[in-house]
């Protein structure tokens, strides 16, 4: 069999897998919160015939070495966590991470999840909790039931103005955590992330502290999704996997031709 042919396959099975990341990435990019992947590729295995360096005659050595490469392989796919543009929503439970950090949310089964989805709801008892699931945010925040305003600092800080008091009483305190290695985090969906060991163990803070991102109330962070660039890589990687089709056929055209004659 012919080596082009199974090179060319795994050069068609990378970019089936490249653009299933890149649809992913156009499919949300109106998802609050959301961070686009890209697809990693690394060449596979070679053969080699000549060995760059050996010896090809008395006193010489080869400039060179004859490797036969053996195709592509998608091996990772790396979540980029730039920031995502501001949408402003003046909802006074929407609340966006300008800068580094997440969100901590307790899971049914008492884990904890992380997320920058700051589009937050309040359950029947006034819990603050995420939108789609109602996960509560950690650690917990109640908003008293005649509450008239919410207001959050840039710092975190909740607060509500009641009827009766002039000043606002503080409720609780968004805390951010953050990773060494974001992208090593694992995707769950629901706009949730797990802790791996490449992402390593979760660092609290402070908003606008300690290295973390400043909290904006009535303002959401939109995906960091490019449609345009997107686009352009789905162009990309249909016309690499055309060229690889054209290389297969190319090659049967050969084997037809080689055993027709012969």
């Amino acid at each position: 069999m012919h080596p082009a042919l199974w090179i060319s396959k795994t050069g068609l099975d990378a970019q089936q897998t490249n653009i299933a990341v890149v649809s992913n990435n156009v499919a949300n990019a109106s998802t609050v919160g959301f961070k686009k992947s890209r697809a990693v590729f690394e060449d596979l295995l070679y053969q080699t015939v000549n060995q760059a360096g050996g010896i090809s005659a008395q006193n010489s050595e080869l400039p060179n070495g004859l490797a036969l490469g053996a195709g592509t392989k998608v091996v990772a796919t790396q979540k980029m966590f730039s920031q995502g543009n501001m949408l402003t929503t003046n909802n006074s439970l929407d609340v966006m991470i300008d800068g580094a950090g997440f969100f901590e949310v307790e899971m049914p089964d008492g884990s904890i999840s992380y997320t920058r989805n700051g589009q937050f709801s309040l359950d029947s008892e006034g819990q603050i909790v995420t939108p789609g699931s109602g996960y509560i945010i950690q650690p917990g925040i109640t908003i008293p039931e005649n509450t008239q305003t919410i207001s959050v600092s840039a710092e975190g800080e909740v607060s509500v103005k009641l009827p009766g008091q002039a000043e606002n009483q503080i409720v609780g305190q968004f805390t951010l955590v953050d990773f060494v290695n974001p992208s090593g985090l694992e995707p769950m969906g629901q706009n949730l992330f797990a802790e791996t060991g490449a992402s390593g163990a979760p660092i609290q803070g402070i908003a606008s502290l300690d290295g973390m991102g400043a909290i904006r109330q009535g303002a959401l962070e939109t995906s960091n999704v490019n449609v345009t660039e997107e686009l352009v890589n789905l162009i990309e990687a249909q016309r690499v996997y055309e060229m690889n089709s054209k290389v297969i056929s190319s090659v049967d055209q050969m084997l037809s031709y080689v055993n027709q004659t012969l």
